[in-house]
């Protein structure tokens, strides 16, 4: 009786092997054609993105702090807070309209990276710089979304609460300038008193201590107003959301050439040999 020999996987993965190998080199032109036509569409992919434009808005979403001079935490300093507002129905919906695009034209079309990273003791004060991304079909369209999104971003996040301190500031600085205004009206006066017209001693001196008196407030308020006017600047170029460039539309950059036909011409070489192994395998016809 005759002993069955028990069955092997891996003889006959061995021989599957071996029959693809011949078959991949007895059809060889089928690989190489493969390798031909996918370098051939690589090359066509590599020109896709030609027809695409870009714009780019830089935005600064500011560091507000309190009258105290501690860092408010709000969503407003969240560079999270600005993919979340760019990404929303209602956001999209009026750039979109601002830009005479049609509905959902921006869907998918709208991203937003943060500039750089800080690390070490002052990563805690920095405002982080965001790049806000619009791409699309039509130059002037992208432009005009991307600024019009850039806007809506520095609109809801620490804009209006340093836009308050800011006017709060400018109140200040307007009643600085009249009691300036106001004593040096009263000092021109004083002095022209004292120096044309011949006063009694008692009367001349209580003149010169009022000027005296004037020019000390009026030193004060220069103090003061040096002051407020530091708090100001603070407040619109450090405090508060701003764009620092505008967004310009220009041609997204085309594919890598060189990439997409060496990854065309891969995947072509590997359908290729497949087809070899399919063709090599395919029914035999018997002779007549």
């Amino acid at each position: 009786m005759a002993t069955r020999r028990p069955h092997n996987d891996l003889d006959e993965r061995e021989v599957d092997l071996a029959r693809w190998r011949r078959a991949v080199v007895a059809f060889w032109w089928i690989p190489i054609a493969g390798l031909v036509a996918g370098a051939i569409l690589g090359l066509l992919y590599s020109f896709s993105g030609s027809g695409s434009y870009k714009a780019s808005a830089l935005i600064s979403l500011g560091q507000p702090v309190s009258p105290g001079g501690a860092l408010v935490t709000s969503f407003g300093s969240n560079p999270r807070a600005i993919s979340l507002i760019t990404s929303s129905a209602s956001a999209q919906a009026a750039a979109e309209q601002a830009a005479g695009m049609s509905s959902g034209a921006l869907r998918g079309h709208v991203s937003v990276a943060q500039v750089g990273t800080t690390t070490g003791a002052g990563a805690t004060r920095a405002a982080p710089l965001i790049s806000l991304m619009v791409q699309g079909a039509h130059p002037k369209k992208v432009e005009d979304a991307a600024n019009a999104l850039a806007k809506r971003v520095v609109a809801l996040t620490t804009a209006p609460y340093v836009g308050a301190k800011i006017k709060t500031y400018e109140s200040v600085l307007n009643t600085t300038n009249s009691q300036l205004a106001s004593i040096s009206n009263r000092l021109a006066i004083l002095n022209q008193v004292i120096s044309t017209q011949h006063l009694a001693p008692l009367d001349k001196l209580v003149l010169i201590s009022q000027v005296d008196n004037a020019e000390q407030r009026q030193g004060n308020l220069y103090d003061q107003k040096a002051t407020t006017d530091q708090q100001l600047t603070f407040a619109e170029q450090v405090e508060s959301a701003k764009v620092i460039t505008s967004a310009r539309s220009e041609k997204a950059s085309a594919h890598s050439r060189n990439s997409s036909m060496a990854i065309g011409a891969l995947i072509g070489l590997i359908l290729g040999a497949i087809a070899a192994i399919v063709y090599d395998g395919r029914p035999k016809l018997a002779p007549a």
